[in-house]
């Protein structure tokens, strides 16, 4: 924990930035340990003292042969990731439940994109594993594909485990614990897996790590992340993803306890009648349906109970569970849960997938469009991503026709309440759209 200490230990007057200086008088949290690179602390995108040593102890202890912090979060180490791996034009295989941020990486190298599609669970709705079949299928049918890019654990906490003739990149942003206790999933292995650290981890949002296991990529990921990465790395943050590192090298008893808790929620929930718990690969990822409710009228009813979840669909809630939380915490989360009236009528189930829209274009081929209402829409190529906020997975993503089928399921989202945003900022009037040439 050196880097810790040492900003503990700041004594100079500060003649350099930021312009707080460290000020009281501003009564700004956090001030007192936010610097910029002076004498001793090394620099972010040239770290030879004890940013480096820090990055070594992520590196050793996640197993990877180079870890590389940012400070601009799992989207900075994903534009890394598939720019240092791809050159412009080329095509690449993705999963169609990745991160917004997969597809901005798409679009800013004019990337030629061939999908996944993961295996569905109709029950709850939800995108669950992409099968090694799909990986051997796809990778054969486009053979000019420079990588492949899956997201794993999933928002809803599920694993796939697949491997890939071609280079792996893994969008691992919400299993950053995975491999500290036996009851969690093994760490994901790729050629290169992005980690959130803030996502499940003591550490504080924006704070991740981009892990490299194939040693080709180390010097490309290096120089992208020196492109997107601010060159002004907050301090604060690698502050805390120092606290994190320390704790995490011995972990054991906090995870154990956390188990405890974990075990005894579950036990608590079966006994629910009403309520139905999906069944996922990772047990920190707590996935919930109501009978009688819609994902977001669960939300509101915990909301109403002083609990905020993570995120809601149209059919459950999402409640994100991490080491840092307290027996506490749990027990007013199971007490609203016993509070749900149980004679509520059965509510239909909606299946949050549409088909898979066709693809008329490169998503960077759509610069020149056009503001449409939303009803006017059907038949034309969308010019940016419609998606649920979060975990901002696109419903309908640049250079993909619209059909009617979509804008009935965007419609039907909107009006549930579920948080749907357009990367034009133009939802729920009209969206950015070209027509078919």
């Amino acid at each position: 924990m050196k880097l810790s200490n040492e900003l503990k230990r700041i004594n100079k007057y500060p003649f350099h930035m930021p312009g707080h200086k460290r000020n009281k008088d501003f009564e700004i949290i956090g001030s007192d340990i936010d610097i910029t690179e002076i004498d001793g602390f090394d620099d972010l995108h040239n770290p030879t003292g004890i940013i480096k040593e820090l990055q070594d102890d992520i590196s050793k202890l996640f197993g990877s042969k180079k870890s590389i912090i940012s400070v601009n979060g799992s989207t900075c180490a994903i534009l890394s990731a598939v720019s240092a791996v791809c050159n412009k034009g080329d095509e690449i295989i993705i999963a169609r439940n990745c991160h917004k941020s997969v597809y901005n990486a798409c679009f800013i190298n004019e990337l030629d994109v061939h999908y996944i599609e993961p295996d569905f669970d109709n029950e709850f709705g939800v995108y669950t594993k992409i099968s090694q079949e799909s990986i051997d299928e796809l990778t054969k049918k486009y053979p000019n594909a420079k990588a492949v890019v899956i997201t794993s654990p999933t928002y809803e906490g599920i694993v796939s485990e697949i491997v890939s003739p071609i280079p792996l990149i893994i969008d691992a942003a919400h299993g950053a614990h995975f491999g500290f206790a036996d009851y969690l999933p093994k760490r994901a292995n790729g050629d290169i897996v992005i980690q959130s650290l803030h996502k499940t981890l003591p550490s504080l949002t924006q704070t991740a790590v981009i892990h490299i296991n194939n040693s080709k990529y180390e010097f490309a990921v290096q120089k992208y992340m020196n492109i997107f990465e601010s060159s002004s790395p907050s301090y604060i943050l690698l502050n805390s993803i120092d606290k994190c590192i320390e704790f995490l090298k011995k972990p054991e008893n906090k995870f154990y306890e956390y188990k405890n808790i974990l075990n005894r929620f579950y036990n608590q929930v079966k006994q629910l009648d009403n309520i139905s718990v999906l069944k996922n690969d990772d047990i920190t990822r707590i996935v919930l349906s109501a009978k009688g409710y819609s994902g977001t009228e669960l939300a509101e009813f915990l909301r109403n109970h002083q609990i905020e979840a993570e995120g809601a669909t149209l059919n459950y809630v999402i409640l994100i569970s991490t080491v840092c939380d307290t027996a506490e915490g749990f027990e007013k989360l199971i007490k609203a849960l016993q509070h749900l009236e149980t004679e509520r009528d059965e509510k239909k189930k909606f299946i949050n997938k549409v088909s898979l829209p066709a693809k008329f274009c490169k998503s960077s081929d759509v610069k020149i469009s056009t503001p449409t209402p939303l009803s006017e829409c059907e038949n034309k190529v969308s010019a940016g991503e419609v998606f649920a906020y979060p975990p901002g997975i696109p419903i309908i993503a640049a250079g993909e026709i619209i059909n009617k089928e979509i804008l009935e399921y965007i419609d039907l989202c909107i009006s549930s309440g579920v948080n749907i945003i357009s990367s034009d900022h133009l939802l729920p009037d009209s969206l950015l759209t070209k027509a078919q040439q």
